[in-house]
């Protein structure tokens, strides 16, 4: 399935990194949502492509965007105002 987001949205794939403290590892329950992503589409408006395109990483807010499942796997469709950076 091929998702567009429209107008000054993203669809981004959130970057799970795995917590350990020590030799405990964190279980999943217990970690605060990822706030990296990579950016999978970029929506129509033309400021938004300017500043971003498919691959770039970003940093979001940690309640930021709409979960979605594609293709079994979640992704989030954040608009511009959640992103706070650009990560290079």
């Amino acid at each position: 399935m091929k998702v567009q987001p429209l107008d000054e949205r993203v669809l981004v794939r959130p970057i799970e990194q795995e917590e350990k403290v020590g030799s405990i590892i964190i279980p999943d329950t217990a970690k605060e949502k990822p706030m990296t992503g990579e950016v999978i589409a970029v929506g129509t408006d033309e400021e938004i492509k300017k500043l971003l395109k498919a691959g770039d990483k970003i940093l979001f807010g940690k309640y930021a965007g709409e979960e979605i499942t594609i293709n079994n796997e979640k992704h989030l469709i954040i608009g511009r105002d959640q992103i706070l950076a650009k990560i290079s």
